[in-house]
């Protein structure tokens, strides 16, 4: 292996990564944020994690946790949708819509069977709404204006409340086309009443995005069918944060896209089997050895695998220009980074392209064969 390319894996400059390692330091920061929450509040699953082999927490790297206080048996969450100015780069920051400051929107855990009340409250320029994305509940809970409620309108509050008797990977969304590609999503998690079986260590969560931010301009274009930056939980390389694991460890991957492209999610270095979707989990019977999942519009896809083998592991979408396009390295070396959006840079870009490339330019398409 060339030394560019062992600091490249050493520096894990790609989108999304596992190293195989020691997870002391991921348990010590969940720990802190357990504490932080305050006496009063309760962050999800905290007061089942300590029992062995209880359905362990999910961990969405770069993004919160949704605390909850109790009021006798049901579990109350307060999720406010207001505009968040987002930094998907250390150089990039965009004007997103999201929740309680985060966009993605923080990442609500309960338990299978738990009675859940949402207080949610609009400060969005606009009406909107909360759909709860594969859960099985009262029609008037399922969030759709006109059909199963009036809209929220600006500035007021609207309680959502029920009972989750299912157990998976769920997620909620604004139910408008043009909101939910500004950001507003996140993970809704259900734990079982019992651990499922094999017992996995780590569990971590994923929501896949996509933004057409044009040259100049910090609100990305709603209607784009092209993209020019792809994230997961909201930011991209170098900002991204790796997944730690235990090696010999069982280590669960949880994946949400809620975009306009699907994303087949390759790991690299290992086998995993896919256990669950958007629908529960999957039963042993179905799972088979793959290394790419493909995670479609509005899907969840849940895989696990045994972490057997050291090294820096890149995990990332498989489709060529979603890799040159932020889901993937783009540090160093490389001809074209998608970051430069200004016209200054694009110039600059295509020279040092242009300079690269053993092809002498042409004036014109029809010239092409003689300058070849």
């Amino acid at each position: 292996m060339s030394g560019t390319r062992r600091k490249f894996f050493q520096e894990a400059a790609i989108f999304s990564a596992g190293f195989f390692g020691f997870s002391s330091s991921l348990r010590a920061q969940a720990g802190s944020r357990r504490e932080s929450s305050g006496a009063k509040k309760r962050l999800p699953h905290q007061a089942h994690a300590s029992e062995p082999h209880a359905p362990l927490p999910m961990v969405t790297p770069d993004v919160p946790d949704l605390p909850y206080q109790m009021d006798g048996p049901v579990k109350v969450f307060r999720l406010r949708a207001e505009p968040v100015k987002k930094k998907i780069a250390p150089f990039k920051i965009i004007d997103t819509w999201g929740y309680n400051g985060s966009c993605p929107g923080p990442t609500i855990q309960v338990n299978q069977g738990d009675r859940v009340r949402v207080v949610f409250e609009n400060r969005l320029p606009e009406s909107t709404s909360m759909h709860w994305h594969g859960i099985e509940l009262p029609i008037e809970q399922d969030g759709v204006p006109y059909i199963s409620q009036k809209p929220i309108a600006p500035g007021e509050t609207y309680v959502y409340e029920f009972t989750v008797h299912q157990e998976g990977t769920f997620f909620y969304h604004a139910h408008s086309a043009m909101q939910e590609m500004i950001g507003q999503l996140g993970f809704f998690i259900a734990h079982p009443e019992k651990s499922y079986s094999p017992h996995a260590e780590h569990d971590y969560g994923i929501v896949l995005q996509e933004w057409a931010v044009l040259p100049s301009n910090s609100v990305p274009n709603t209607a784009a069918m092209e993209y020019n930056w792809l994230t997961f939980n909201g930011v991209s390389a170098p900002l991204t944060t790796p997944l730690i694991a235990r090696l010999g460890s069982r280590v669960r991957l949880r994946f949400v896209n809620l975009g306009m492209d699907h994303h087949p999610i390759h790991l690299h270095g290992n086998q995993f089997v896919l256990t669950g979707t958007e629908g529960g989990r999957a039963p042993e019977s179905t799972w088979y050895p793959m290394n790419t999942v493909l995670v479609g519009v509005a899907q969840a896809r849940v895989v696990e695998f045994e972490a057997k083998y050291p090294g820096a592991w890149m995990i990332h979408c498989h489709l060529p220009h979603h890799m040159m396009n932020s889901m993937s390295d783009l540090l160093r070396d490389r001809a074209i980074q998608t970051a430069d959006q200004s016209e200054a840079k694009a110039m600059r870009q295509m020279q040092t392209l242009a300079k690269s490339v053993s092809l002498r330019a042409c004036s014109s398409f029809t010239r092409r064969r003689k300058c070849q």
